[in-house]
């Protein structure tokens, strides 16, 4: 479903900022407005944005080979992460740029009405990017807040559309601001502190993306919930003993690896044991779909002695 909703979010987003970057452009060589070239190269780089995630998604479904046994799930990171940082940072840079020089030689606009016209309608275009995203966003978000869904999302894609859409929004604002206040003083001033808002904007989202997208790409474990399921369903099975400890990974946004070491009685049977390693695998992915590859290390339990402290009341034979 994240794949599914992540993807019309990415395509509605790419369509409207297309067509706002190319109107952009147009309104920016009529009229002059530095702020509204800062949103033309801001539309563009979101464009550019939407297509590498659209990239990045199809990269990730190419199959395990040698190489990388363990699939290209985490293509999906490293575009969110190139989307994040260079391409918002590039705009933001460009736009305080812009916003420097024209500060030094303001100037006023012509056919002031065109800019205006333009930034009306994509704040029109920009909402519906938005409410699109808001809207598959909330099929996978559940109970969370918008603040915890953007911080510990899996998949990288809609949090990046909805801060990319947020942005967008705040921009135009920031560029009607600018852009009135210069139609109403005369005064090209106000339209290059319009400029500057733009580009702190995005180099503010490049910086919040950027964490969140690293911390995924150097490797995030499940969520608590997800944690104390697996635990209790593998500690719920008949065979099991005691969990001595477990960890996970998630590997791409839909895959997760779990690794534990599991106590089974000391009297069981190879075949036996394998039997039910099979069963609590079974298990673990009927209370967390995601968990797609496991590894189940079995070891024996081994009672303490008299006097241990609670610290050392499960003693383990190592079983390597």
């Amino acid at each position: 479903m994240s794949t599914a909703g992540g993807n019309r979010a990415i395509i509605a987003a790419l369509l409207a900022n297309l067509a706002i970057a190319i109107t952009k452009f147009i309104a920016w060589v009529f009229s002059g407005s530095s702020s509204m070239l800062a949103e033309s190269v801001h539309s563009l780089a979101d464009t550019g944005n939407q297509g590498l995630l659209l990239l990045g998604g199809r990269k990730a479904k190419k199959h395990a080979d040698a190489a990388h046994p363990f699939g290209y799930g985490r293509e999906r990171y490293v575009y969110a992460f190139v989307v994040s940082i260079i391409l918002f940072s590039v705009g933001g840079v460009f736009s305080i740029y812009e916003g420097i020089e024209k500060l030094a030689e303001p100037h006023p606009l012509e056919n002031w009405w065109l800019p205006v016209l333009v930034l009306f309608i994509a704040i029109l275009a920009e909402s519906f990017s938005f409410r699109t995203a808001m809207k598959e966003s909330n099929h996978v978000r559940g109970k969370q807040s918008w603040i915890e869904f953007i911080r510990r999302a899996k998949a990288p894609e809609l949090p990046v559309v909805l801060l990319e859409d947020f942005a967008a929004l705040i921009g135009l604002v920031f560029a009607l601001f600018g852009v009135g206040l210069t139609v109403l003083t005369g005064d090209g001033v106000f339209d290059a502190i319009g400029t500057l808002c733009i580009g702190v904007l995005l180099i503010l989202v490049a910086i919040v993306l950027g964490i969140e997208t690293k911390s995924l790409l150097v490797g995030e474990g499940a969520s608590t919930t997800d944690i104390v399921a697996i635990r209790d369903a593998i500690n719920a099975h008949p065979d099991v003993e005691a969990l001595i400890h477990i960890k996970t990974l998630y590997i791409g946004p839909e895959e997760l690896l779990v690794g534990a070491k599991v106590a089974f009685a000391s009297t069981a049977r190879l075949t036996d044991v394998a039997v039910s390693i099979n069963s609590v695998e079974a298990a673990i992915r009927e209370v967390v779909p995601v968990a797609r590859i496991i590894y189940i290390e079995p070891d024996v339990y081994v009672t303490p002695g008299e006097g241990s402290t609670p610290t050392e009341s499960i003693v383990i034979r190592s079983a390597d």
